[in-house]
């Protein structure tokens, strides 16, 4: 399955939504930086001041090589999201999206976007950030 991804930016919710699937070769995780750079022009915040919702539910099991890629993608310190929620399954992607980022406090995986935006939105309802496993 061939990789495809859509990348939203919502300024008015300071918000990106991400949605991935597939298998991600080189080209497709250079394409998709490309769009990350896009959608995240359109944003009004400050800097490292919007939250990222990303949907991963049908993304398949990566090669190392991608894994890589992504993990460098998620590195990116112009683009740290305030908060980062990955929607994503109970299978070996979620293993291996959890090892990609540790060290990330200020990131979380869901079952539902509902309970992802729930999270994402709760620092900005009581103005307070916590630091989440």
């Amino acid at each position: 399955m061939s990789a495809t991804f859509s990348i939203h930016a919502e300024p008015d919710r300071d918000l990106v939504r991400i949605t991935m699937s597939g298998l991600f070769t080189p080209q497709d995780i250079a394409d998709f930086y490309k769009a990350r750079e896009t959608a995240h022009a359109r944003l009004t915040c400050g800097p490292n001041q919007h939250l990222t919702i990303t949907d991963l539910r049908e993304m398949k099991i990566q090669p190392q090589e991608s894994v890589a890629g992504f993990q460098q993608l998620l590195g990116a310190p112009q683009y740290h999201s305030r908060r980062l929620a990955f929607v994503i399954g109970r299978t070996l992607a979620r293993s291996q999206l959890q090892r990609a980022l540790t060290g990330r406090p200020d990131t979380r995986c869901f079952d539902s976007v509902e309970e992802a935006e729930a999270w994402l939105f709760e620092s900005a309802a009581t103005g307070t950030l916590r630091a989440t496993g």
